[in-house]
């Protein structure tokens, strides 16, 4: 018997596009044999679609005009079961489905938002949980618990946008510039600002804040190398993919440069990369090792992409970030380790059946009601 896979992609974020094209890739490559595949769309608007019609790429071309010929669906657990059912009072149609795979970038879908949704309602998800969704969203918490765990991170510091300009130009100036600007919980380098010297600090800071009120600031490294080493498990058991060199035309590894390189985008996989990375086997070595303590440290689950920075002038190498839900889910960097899109994919989704067992089998809750000894006016103690 086949297991019902719902994809959930798209979003309200700015890697809306991106995370449609990734779920595209990831449903082209499920087994037929294994699963039967629903498409679920999270418009921009929030509103969300189950049809086939979202299994076709060409649908995607008139965002607007697609979600006009569809009609808005919800999600809730029924007995055990997870029920997609329309919202229309003359179109009740439901479908069940056993498991929910999230392929969402960003903000709300990377972000912890809907892994804490699919959780209480209690319907079992691939990936990661609430927690490591959102340490590995917000960057800040990130640096702070690989600071902790002991890993090497380029020197950096926090900013909110209630903080004062004297305030964040003193530790800009402290810091040394050039300096990167990051907005704290976006993906794909957007809002991503390089600040030369200390009169381009304030234009900088206007545009980042556009995207967050939490912004990171780092040291540039100004002879830059970028590296990337995905990992795929959990609590209990890890496997690293190759490590890949991404190559970039800017100073900033850009939106363009990730999804647009070649003019035609086909998610990560447009970016131009050399796989496996032209590095030495100790290089690669101490990548895939960083990669698994990261990814252990962040509470990562189900397949993530370690970032890495290295300064060509001190030869130094810094973790960057982790991307829980990557573009593409990273599955070409495991290719060359003899598993495939598809395999990828089955482990994934054995992963998330068995976390689900696990979970069935703890206490979350007591058969009591202490409300029954409470009659009507009796204030409660706290």
């Amino acid at each position: 018997m086949k297991l019902r896979i719902g994809v959930l992609f798209g979003g309200a974020s700015v890697e809306h596009e991106i995370s449609i094209l990734s779920a595209m890739q990831a449903m082209d490559h499920l087994d037929p044999l294994r699963y039967e595949v629903l498409p679920i769309y999270v418009a921009k608007d929030h509103r969300i679609y189950q049809d086939a019609l979202l299994s076709e790429m060409k649908s995607y071309k008139d965002l607007e005009g697609l979600t006009a010929r569809l009609t808005p669906v919800t999600l809730y657990a029924r007995g055990g079961r997870t029920v997609i059912r329309s919202i229309s009072k003359l179109l009740c149609k439901e479908r069940e489905v056993d498991l929910i795979f999230p392929i969402m970038h960003g903000t709300y879908g990377e972000d912890g938002t809907v892994q804490g949704y699919l959780r209480m309602l209690g319907i079992p998800f691939v990936g990661s949980n609430m927690i490591g969704a959102l340490i590995g969203q917000d960057k800040a918490i990130m640096k702070q618990l690989l600071q902790f765990n002991g890993l090497p991170i380029i020197d950096w510091f926090a900013i909110h946008r209630g903080d004062t300009m004297e305030d964040i130009s003193t530790k800009c100036e402290t810091l040394g510039y050039p300096l990167i600007i990051k907005p704290a919980n976006l993906g794909s380098s957007v809002g991503i600002q390089l600040v030369k010297q200390s009169e381009d600090l304030q234009e900088a800071l206007q545009e980042a804040f556009l995207y967050d009120e939490h912004l990171v600031v780092e040291r540039c490294i100004t002879h830059l190398k970028e590296y990337n080493c995905a990992v795929l498990g959990d609590e209990y058991h890890v496997q690293v993919s190759c490590v890949e060199e991404v190559l970039k035309a800017d100073a900033i590894l850009s939106y363009h440069d990730k999804y647009e390189g070649n003019g035609k985008s086909k998610g990560m996989v447009s970016a131009n990369r050399i796989i496996p990375a032209p590095c030495t086997q100790a290089r690669q070595a101490e990548m895939e090792a960083l990669a698994q303590k990261s990814f252990k440290a962040l509470r990562g689950s189900g397949v993530a992409r370690i970032d890495f920075m290295v300064d060509e002038d001190s030869d130094q190498i810094y973790v960057n970030e982790i991307n829980t839900i990557p573009g593409s889910l990273s599955f070409y960097l495991f290719v060359p380790k003899g598993i495939s899109f598809t395999q990828l994919l089955d482990e994934l989704i054995n992963m998330a059946i068995e976390r689900q067992r696990r979970q069935s089998q703890m206490i979350y809750s007591y058969s009591s009601n202490v409300l029954s000894s409470f009659s009507n006016g009796m204030k409660i103690a706290k």
